[in-house]
């Protein structure tokens, strides 16, 4: 009798929430890359990923080594999304994602499934709050570049997906967004490598605002991001320390929608990207030479971006990215264990990429030529980088998909 109580009970539960509108309905797609590279390439999840070039490396013969052909073919962004429905609670509609695909956490565990999202939102009239994994803050959904590269711009484009709060103000066409984030899969580099670690010991999250008006043929808007880094507790002279590196981003954002033609526009200043897969980082200033006490200074950046779309089921695009590293504001102390930055010998990185895309019904193929140049030079105090010479490797792109 209790057991059939309990079978009446759990089934009355479920029918309530079926009433009120509660599960999961799953989509994704299945994606396979063919690519091809003319040279060896800085890039993860053996060389899907890719950042930029590798730079010239010559043998005793004159030859460059990381010149040459390179091929590969996976299917590591298949993904799966689970799109979850629920009750009101609080006066506003409930839903959330949960979404993961077979990119794996790093090289060794490429077709590991891996979180990619998974959050919980509730919507009122004229707010939102979103409180789990999801993107940075700084990755606009609505303007980011649409190539079929899985970089998604980088390192032109900020690139991190975080365990956040999120609240989002509704005025008409204007959204105010407040953000408080952490780090996981994309860290801050430091002493130890990269980590989250140095966030975590700094007890403050990364805080974002930005501001932004939409309309169904425009987007305009403008962000500040702050993030604050402890890269030592104890310095190399076994004391307690508690010196940060606080550094400070900002951008701006556009997207103009004529007909069938898009047109997206971003460009980012700021120090210490290297968790967007951006240029920068920061680096040691001054050591103490009693206590071992540090003093950083950031590493500046600036990158720009623009794409054009057109078409319908046949669509073309075009995506031109460029990024400088600016260097830092003060000397940084030599030696490789005082800079913790990405591209400390890149002066500049550009990218010019067209593709192709043909979608039917629920299966797409799509072809892209992505053309990446590097300037690779020596370093001043201030890291900004001198005597740039260029090297540059084509991508050529074919991707399968099937949407469900």
């Amino acid at each position: 009798m209790k057991k059939n109580t309990i079978v009446l009970f759990m089934l009355l539960f479920a029918a309530q929430l079926t009433a009120q509108e509660f599960g999961i309905k799953f989509k994704g797609f299945v994606k396979t890359d063919f690519m091809m590279d003319t040279r060896q390439t800085v890039s993860v999840r053996e060389g899907h990923f890719l950042l930029y070039p590798q730079p010239e490396s010559l043998d005793a013969n004159g030859d460059d080594l990381n010149a040459g052909l390179n091929l590969n073919i996976l299917s590591i962004q298949t993904r799966l999304t689970g799109m979850i429905t629920g009750p009101d609670a609080f006066g506003a509609k409930t839903s959330g994602i949960v979404e993961g695909a077979f990119f794996g956490h790093s090289d060794g565990d490429v077709n590991g499934f891996r979180l990619r999202h998974a959050f919980i939102q509730m919507d009122w009239d004229n707010s939102t709050l979103l409180i789990g994994q999801y993107w940075h803050p700084m990755f606009i959904t609505e303007v980011f570049p649409g190539v079929v590269s899985f970089n998604t711009g980088v390192p032109f484009q900020p690139f991190s997906r975080n365990p956040q709060i999120r609240l989002v103000r509704k005025m008409s066409r204007v959204f105010l967004t407040l953000t408080a984030a952490s780090q996981r899969d994309f860290a801050s580099t430091g002493p130890n490598g990269t980590s989250s670690e140095y966030l975590r010991n700094a007890a403050l999250p990364i805080l974002d605002a930005n501001l932004k008006y939409t309309s169904d043929k425009v987007v305009l808007g403008a962000g500040v991001n702050y993030k604050s880094l402890m890269p030592r507790t104890v310095t190399t002279a076994g004391l307690k320390t508690d010196a940060r590196i606080n550094s400070i981003a900002a951008m701006g954002f556009a997207k103009f929608i004529i007909n069938k033609a898009t047109l997206k526009l971003e460009t980012i200043y700021g120090e210490n990207l290297t968790d967007l897969l951006m240029l920068g980082g920061y680096a040691v200033h001054s050591r103490n030479g009693t206590t071992g006490v540090e003093e950083y200074t950031g590493i500046k950046t600036h990158s720009t971006w623009g794409e054009f779309i057109c078409g319908g089921n046949v669509k073309f695009g075009l995506f031109a990215g460029y990024t400088k590293n600016l260097g830092a504001s003060a000397a940084i102390l030599s030696g490789a264990d005082n800079s913790f930055y990405r591209g400390n010998t890149i002066q500049s990185v550009m990218r010019i990429s067209p593709r192709i895309e043909y979608r039917k019904g629920n299966t797409q193929f799509a072809t892209e030529i992505e053309y990446t140049q590097a300037a690779y030079g020596t370093p001043d105090e201030k890291g900004v980088i001198e005597n740039g010479s260029t090297v540059a490797n084509l991508r050529f792109l074919f991707a399968a998909y099937l949407f469900f």
